[in-house]
């Protein structure tokens, strides 16, 4: 089976851009009423999806995508408290629609309202619903709300750990994404994403999280940012700071994913980082999409890498399926309860 961690929904029905339209109208002007999304027909969202993710899953031989609204379009720095949790029910619900179209190939992560400066308690309260009305499996949860001006305390900071008590108690994991970048200097999917995912390791080693919370699980995607490629820094780095050896302090938690768009990127990635902490991924459709002039292949087929590693079998059945059921239980319990 090919599970892939790392999908969003970066197509979607007019209606639902259309919400988005009138709420940021009403931040400029709020004399207008508060907007309500409108509901978009099941064949909208069949025929968007059939003729984008799901095509490309067949084409490319996978089975289930693990599926969120689309990163960039989170937005957690744009509006206030009523227009993120209005919003992230938007997209969540929008979401669990296509996981009831297509239970067989998608299966529902949510974002949550997450504001800069501000409690957690929205999201909190948004995983709950997610969690026990939606049946997602797991969260994206943005390091930096503030867009860029880096306002969040560490994630290693007291400040997250009631959103990490109920991540552990419902069993869900959390893929560590940004969304878009406020700054014009900061490209969003080639600069900030890869910023934030190494930010973000760094954090993890600096502080002890995992001392108090040894069942949570982290995604860092983008195949853990620039962190593989400098593996001998970060290992040197915990030394210097006396922390345990990575293996031991990070990475018994920590997973990284394969949206990595060359070749010997992913040679890279399978050479420094186990196995074990690996997770298939493509984010198809998303921040890179075209044909590479140089293979005549799509950017984001990340199965044409895998299937060319020199890994045994056993090694590639753990990136493409077992290790996503060991790091979202809940989705393990729904291929159990189907005989998969």
């Amino acid at each position: 089976m090919i599970i892939d961690c790392h999908g969003h929904q970066t197509l979607t029905p007019r209606s639902h851009t259309d919400f988005r339209d009138a709420q940021l109208a009403r931040l400029e002007n709020r004399s207008l009423p508060r907007p309500v999304p409108e509901r978009a027909s099941d064949d909208e969202i069949r025929e968007i999806i059939e003729n984008n993710q799901l095509r490309f899953i067949k084409e490319r031989d996978g089975d289930m995508t693990i599926f969120s609204p689309r990163a960039s379009g989170m937005q957690h720095h744009v509006g206030d408290a009523e227009t993120l949790v209005d919003w992230s029910h938007a997209c969540n619900d929008l979401i669990y629609r296509v996981t009831q179209l297509f239970p067989d190939n998608f299966v529902g992560v949510g974002m949550l309202p997450q504001r800069p400066d501000a409690s957690l308690d929205d999201a909190i309260e948004e995983l709950e619903r997610c969690v026990n009305e939606l049946g997602f499996i797991g969260f994206n949860v943005n390091p930096d709300p503030s867009g860029g001006k880096w306002t969040a305390p560490s994630l290693t900071d007291r400040y997250w750990y009631p959103l990490y008590e109920k991540l552990v108690e419902h069993e869900v994991p959390a893929m560590i994404h940004v969304s878009s970048s406020c700054h014009p200097t900061i490209h969003a999917t080639g600069s900030f994403y890869i910023a934030a995912d190494t930010n973000a390791f760094m954090q993890f080693i600096q502080g002890n999280l995992f001392k108090d919370f040894p069942d949570l699980k982290l995604i860092i995607p983008h195949g853990g940012g620039a962190v593989p490629y400098h593996w001998g820094r970060y290992r040197g780095l915990a030394d210097m700071l006396k922390q345990p050896l990575l293996g031991e302090h990070v990475m018994k938690n920590v997973y990284f994913d394969t949206c990595v768009y060359h070749q010997p990127g992913i040679d890279l990635l399978f050479r420094v980082i186990d196995v074990e902490n690996i997770l298939f991924g493509s984010e198809m459709v998303g921040a890179v999409r075209g044909i590479d002039p140089e293979t005549g292949q799509y950017f984001d087929d990340t199965k044409r890498y895998i299937d060319a590693l020199e890994i045994s079998a056993e090694d590639k059945a753990k990136v493409f399926e077992g290790n996503a059921r060991r790091v979202y239980p809940r989705l393990d319990r729904i291929l159990t309860a189907r005989g998969l």
